[in-house]
C-alpha cells in the first residue's frame, strides 16, 4: 500500500462507524489475574490491522477477549451498534465474526470439504454456494477436497482454517498468528492469501509474530506492551518509527530480513 493510500485508509477510518471495536478492555482467564490493562482498538470497514508486540503482551489475549474466549472484566467489545461483550461464540459467528485459532482449527480426522461444511452448519441451504465462493479462493483446497485434513501440511491447514471461518460470510476475521511455524515461503504465501481476503472485503483483525512482515502488509498496526497499547499508527510509520524498531522489532527485523536473503 502506497503512503498516499495509507493516508487515504487512515482518512476513512475516522468518519466511518468501525466494524469492530474494543475499548479499554481489562481482561484475564482468572478472576483478578488481568492479562489486558485497558486495551483499545479499532477496525473499519476494508481494513487490514495488524497487532504486534512481545510475548507475553497480551496479543492472542485480546482477540480471544472480543471473540468471548476469555472473561473481559470492564471495557466494551462493539461489533457495528451492537455491544457483543462476552458473547458466546456460537452468537458471535451468527453475528458476522470469524476466528482462527493458532492451533487445533481443524477436525483433522475429517476431509477438506467436510471441513467447510462444518463451518456452515448455521446455514446449510447456502453450503453450495459458499463452497464454490471458497474453491475460486482457495484452489489448493479444491483439488484436494477429498483428502483428510490431518493429512495437510501447516500451510495447507491454516488455509483450511481461513476458509472454513469465511464460509460463514463474516464482516471481520480475527487471525492469530496465522504464520506460526511455518517456513518463511509459507509465511509469504499465508500474508498473500490473507491479503486477498481482506480484498474481498473482509476486515481484518490479525496477530503476527513476524512483526516487520506484518506492519509491510497492513493498513495500521497496533504495538502492544503489557496489556496495554504502546504505539499505533499506519503500518508504514510503525515499521518506520525508531522506538518501535529498537524496542520491538530489533532483532525479530534483523532475522526476518536475513532469511528472505538465503
Amino acid at each position: 500500500m502506497s503512503e498516499q493510500q495509507q493516508a487515504g485508509a487512515t482518512a476513512t477510518a475516522t468518519t466511518q462507524r468501525p466494524v469492530i471495536e474494543a475499548t479499554d478492555v481489562v481482561a484475564g482467564y482468572l478472576p483478578g489475574v488481568n492479562i489486558l490493562n485497558g486495551c483499545s482498538l479499532a477496525a473499519y470497514p476494508g481494513e487490514m490491522i495488524g497487532i504486534i508486540g512481545p510475548n507475553g503482551a497480551g496479543k492472542s489475549t485480546l482477540l480471544k477477549a472480543m471473540f468471548g474466549l476469555v472473561k473481559v472484566h470492564s471495557g466494551s467489545v462493539v461489533l457495528g451498534d451492537r455491544d457483543i461483550t462476552n458473547l458466546r461464540t456460537n452468537q458471535l459467528v451468527e453475528m458476522g465474526v470469524g476466528f482462527v485459532p493458532q492451533t487445533n482449527n481443524v477436525f483433522p480426522s475429517l476431509t477438506i470439504e467436510e471441513n467447510l461444511r462444518m463451518g456452515l452448519y448455521l446455514r446449510p441451504k447456502k453450503i453450495r454456494e459458499r463452497l464454490d465462493a471458497m474453491w475460486d479462493l482457495f484452489p489448493n483446497l479444491h483439488e484436494r477436497k477429498d483428502r483428510s485434513a490431518g493429512a495437510l501440511s501447516g500451510g495447507e491447514r491454516q488455509s483450511l482454517a481461513m476458509a472454513r471461518a469465511l464460509m460463514m460470510e463474516p464482516s471481520v476475521l480475527l487471525l492469530d498468528e496465522p504464520s506460526a511455524g511455518l517456513s518463511p515461503v509459507r509465511q509469504d504465501e499465508t500474508f498473500i492469501r490473507t491479503r486477498r481476503i481482506n480484498k474481498t472485503g473482509v476486515c481484518v483483525v490479525m496477530v503476527e509474530q513476524n512483526a516487520r512482515r506484518c506492519l509491510q502488509i497492513c493498513d495500521r498496526g497496533y504495538v502492544l506492551d503489557q496489556g496495554r497499547d504502546a504505539h499505533t499508527g499506519t503500518g508504514r510509520e510503525l515499521a518506520n518509527d525508531p522506538k518501535v524498531i529498537e524496542l520491538y522489532l530489533g532483532t525479530l527485523a534483523k532475522d526476518v530480513d536475513e532469511s528472505r536473503e538465503h
